[in-house]
């Protein structure tokens, strides 16, 4: 470490208890330049952990979406997935904070309450000034007394078509069907076709509003309107019960 850096780490007392908090960190910008800056400022402080790197947002918001990720650096401008755009499906799962060439973008941001705004390019003691007030926060929210909070089922999930994620209601669709290359998610309104597998989506489906009923096919449980033999009719379409799945299906339908 240079002389510069162990000046200021003293100043500040970045990590004056051995055992406070560590956050998890990630970061995001199409410029690989731009990373590399945060990854050297996030390795002088050994109170920040970091996760991971990408220059891919749309990759990069499935990551932090996995719920592990205490604070996130995010571009505003890139061309997949803009920072706001990446904030309006974010939620308010973490703090993030912006990072951009341009001062005109703090505004916009703001109204997503991200919780501070850096400009490029980001020096180490800006960057320390923004991390500590963020780590400080997080560490008096983790010692106040915890209460039970009741669990918020999601009424919706996200689906990478191609380049793009795209929400998808719960109520919205009727049936799901697994192909070779891509999975179909057939809606009230329209046929999506995503890279996520027919078992990942399972998966992250609740139970039992979506059943698998086939090797290829997952059906909402309130759009089916008949059962004859091993054929379950929903809409237009006809979709069969494998051997398989009969048992599980019949046991749930049977209430």
């Amino acid at each position: 470490m240079n002389a510069p850096y162990n000046s200021i780490r003293t100043f500040f007392n970045p990590f004056p208890n051995p055992t406070t908090m560590r956050l998890n960190v990630y970061a995001i910008d199409d410029e690989p330049l731009a990373l590399r800056v945060i990854t050297t400022h996030v390795k002088q402080l050994p109170f920040l952990h970091l996760v991971g790197i990408t220059t891919d947002p749309v990759a990069g918001l499935l990551r932090v979406k996995q719920g592990d990720i205490d604070l996130v650096f995010l571009d505003i401008q890139m061309a997949q997935l803009t920072g706001l755009q990446f904030l309006q499906l974010l939620g308010d799962q973490c703090r993030v904070i912006l990072t951009t060439a341009y001062a005109h973008y703090a505004l916009d941001g703001y109204e997503y309450a991200v919780a501070d705004y850096l400009l490029k390019p980001i020096s180490f003691e800006r960057f320390l000034k923004a991390v500590q007030r963020i780590h400080k926060q997080l560490e008096q929210l983790a010692e106040q007394p915890s209460t039970p909070i009741p669990a918020v089922q999601p009424k919706c999930l996200f689906v990478k078509t191609d380049q793009r994620l795209v929400k998808v209601d719960y109520d919205a669709i009727l049936y799901i069907e697994g192909g070779k290359d891509y999975t179909t998610i057939v809606t009230t309104t329209e046929k999506l076709l995503t890279v996520s597998s027919l078992t990942h989506l399972a998966d992250s489906l609740p139970h039992p509003q979506f059943l698998r009923v086939h090797k290829s096919y997952i059906v909402a449980l309130d759009k089916i309107s008949v059962v004859e033999r091993q054929r379950i009719y929903l809409d237009k379409a006809i979709i069969p019960i494998g051997d398989t799945y009969r048992a599980a299906f019949a046991k749930v339908v049977a209430g």
